[in-house]
């Protein structure tokens, strides 16, 4: 077994290890998700947690880890015997971002079920990790239906498998803990919020810090049960914290002016539900068992919102998740009781979670920045105002973009078999059931009827004598399901000259800027390739992250000729190398311009030419004409005739148009069924 790196022997990361020790201390507090860049160790600590966990005691022979002390009632493996307890260390389960439906809540046995009658249940990682932790590395990446599985097991406690009239449940209570790169993609709300803290992390910028990541790095590298054993005073001294803080947890105190200041807090920072005031009472309470007191005070709530509220503040998925402390600062001394402390005293330095006096509060910070977001302004702005720039001939500032809008439904035609999503048709695990099909693999999802139909033929030769289904695995039948998938939608963005009245730029990047809002609702992939002077660039390769993309489109300036050819070649291209690694995803380009071409020889028909190679290979394609003003050369239109797509201006693209709510993109897919 491999020896897992210490969790006291990481550096820095403060709020980190702090947020997982108060999981450790009260699992009810809901998890972490750990936000941050690559290679800021993560997992490492995460994984590093579960040796500090304390043991648990589980009915002997349970695969479901029942309490001795209350076992679950509707335990599949139950009814359990009073006596007969086993303690072992608490698991840490890993879900991986591919796994299965059946991998991640379990098993029936379709074909026992039905011939015997008999639950015959094979145990799925919920039922691992009940009464530990689940742990998912790249959480963002997980697909749909894992998430809806998650957020009901989170929100009841328990499992429950459901197939055609055959059920079984268990309890599945765990810790919940998530890492992402905000840069692949954010999270869906619904589970966002299910987790009670979250922290971000970022990779110090001080040298001595970074010399001691690395030289203990290196140190475990070469011998890790030697580099173990140096820390394991330090382990079993928070180990021991831990216990401690547990057993006094139900002694702590949450007076009546803490929570008026987490109910004020929460209410001053509009958060959605009442699931926040709750978690920061919790996790008050917990900082407070950490630091060894009975009583909640104002430092244990300023910490909890510090946690437990960024990444529920969020009003769309472009704001960058972050608390103003000041704000935070202000409500809680506007809210603060005649017991607490002189706010005008300084707190001890020495009073935070790793001090000689283990207080809550913010706990003090390393050299460098451990979490938080920077705001990023547009090249030549300061303080929010534009500023004056030397640029090259022709080019202009970045515009701001308009104020977002509900666009209409741009789908690509025909029937794919993508990552599960929100936008087109295709053929998924989930959905409306459309047929049955004999299994490629095993089966998940059963077509009762046509089993039944497949086996009803054969009972006589098979002997059936009794009233059950005599039923082989040859007649199993895997349903077949449409649902929607998720879609690479690439935007080729003319940034030209023709396009840099600010004004109209401004409603452009609002438009592209809705299209990115309404590719993050439905799941799909982004990039984008923006052409401009004398050629393309590809401003964002395809990723998950839209929030990449609008960081990108905010700071695009323009001025210039228009190389339209040059632009749809390279979205060509950008399409090409990502079939090879997504074959299944089917693209869908949303061309942004007002359809002029200039610079060059021809560079009318060079653009007719490239257009066309999109129109052969069954790219879906839709033009936004941004043309404007009393004459319109209509050459938006004649470039979606060339693409074999259809174009829509820009007042039409709003879903509140009169022209109708859904605009289907004209063209077939190569991959249409």
């Amino acid at each position: 077994m491999t020896t897992p790196f210490p969790f006291t022997a990481v550096v820095g990361q403060d709020d980190l290890r702090l947020a997982l020790l108060l999981n450790a201390v009260s699992p009810a507090v809901g998890g972490v998700l750990v936000r941050g860049e690559k290679g800021t160790a993560k997992s490492t600590a995460v994984r590093a947690l579960s040796a500090l966990m304390p043991e648990v005691d589980v009915v002997s022979e349970c695969r479901f880890s029942c309490d001795p002390g209350s076992p679950d009632p509707g335990c599949p493996d139950g009814p359990h015997e009073p006596g007969g307890f086993a303690s072992r260390p608490a698991r840490m389960v890993e879900l991986p971002v591919g796994a299965s439906e059946d991998r991640l809540v379990g098993a029936l046995d379709i074909e026992r079920a039905l011939s015997e009658g008999v639950k015959a249940f094979e145990p799925g990682l919920l039922a691992d990790a009940h009464r530990g932790i689940l742990y998912v590395d790249e959480v963002n990446l997980l697909h749909d239906h894992l998430v809806d599985l998650l957020l009901d097991a989170a929100a009841m406690g328990a499992s429950y498998v459901e197939r055609e009239g055959v059920s079984v449940r268990h309890a599945a209570r765990f810790l919940l803990v998530g890492t992402m790169n905000p840069e692949e993609g954010e999270l869906r709300p619904q589970l966002l919020d299910r987790f009670g803290l979250t922290v971000e992390v970022a990779a110090s910028r001080e040298p001595d810090q970074r010399v001691e990541v690395v030289r203990r790095r290196l140190a475990y590298d070469d011998d890790p049960a030697a580099f173990a054993a140096r820390w394991a005073e330090e382990e079993a001294d928070v180990r021991a914290r831990i216990v401690a803080a547990k057993k006094l947890l139900p002694s702590v105190r949450l007076g009546d002016d803490a929570l008026r200041q987490i109910a004020a807090t929460c209410a001053a920072f509009e958060v959605d539900g009442m699931r926040a005031d709750i978690v920061m009472a919790r996790t008050a309470t917990a900082l407070a068992a950490w630091a060894g007191r009975t009583d909640v005070l104002a430092e244990d709530v300023r910490q909890a919102a510090l946690l437990a509220l960024p990444h529920r503040r969020r009003r769309n998925p472009f704001d960058a998740p972050g608390l103003d402390e000041d704000k935070l600062d202000e409500t809680l001394e506007e809210f603060s009781g005649d017991d607490d402390p002189d706010p005008d005293l300084d707190p001890d330095p020495d009073s935070g979670p790793d001090g000689p006096d283990g207080g809550g509060g913010q706990p003090a910070p390393d050299d460098g920045p451990q979490g938080g977001d920077q705001e990023v302004r547009p090249e030549g702005e300061q303080d929010g105002q534009p500023q004056p720039q030397p640029s090259g001939a022709g080019e202009q500032s970045a515009a701001r973009a308009s104020e977002p809008f509900r666009t209409k439904v741009l789908s690509v035609p025909g029937l794919g078999e993508g990552a599960a999503g929100r936008r087109s048709r295709a053929r998924t695990e989930h959905g409306r059931t459309t047929g049955a099909r004999r299994p490629k693999g095993s089966l998940t999802k059963l077509h009762l009827a046509a089993t039944v139909q497949a086996a009803a033929p054969h009972q006589r030769a098979r002997g059936r004598s009794g009233p059950g289904l005599v039923v082989r695995r040859d007649d199993l039948r895997q349903a077949t399901r449409e649902g929607r998938e998720g879609n690479l939608v690439l935007f080729v963005v003319d940034a030209s000259g023709s396009m840099a009245a600010r004004q109209r730029m401004s409603a452009v990047k609002g438009a592209v800027l809705s299209l990115l809002l309404d590719a993050y609702q439905r799941r799909d992939k982004v990039g984008l390739v923006t052409f401009r002077g004398s050629g393309a660039d590809v401003a964002l390769p395809p990723t998950s992250s839209v929030d990449a993309a609008a960081v990108r489109l905010e700071s695009l300036p323009t001025g210039g000729r228009t190389p339209l050819s040059a632009g749809l070649l390279r979205a060509h291209d950008v399409l090409r190398v990502e079939r090879l690694r997504d074959p299944a995803r089917r693209p869908l380009v949303v061309v942004v311009t007002d359809g002029r071409a200039t610079g060059g020889p021809e560079p009318v028909a060079l653009a007719g030419r490239a257009a066309r190679l999109f129109a052969a290979e069954g790219v879906a394609s839709v033009v936004v004409d941004c043309e404007s003003g009393p004459v319109r050369l209509g050459l938006a239109g004649q470039l979606a005739g060339e693409l074999g797509g259809t174009a829509v201006t820009l007042d039409e693209l709003r879903a509140d148009s009169i022209a109708g709510l859904v605009k289907d993109v004209q063209g077939t897919s190569r991959r249409a069924a």
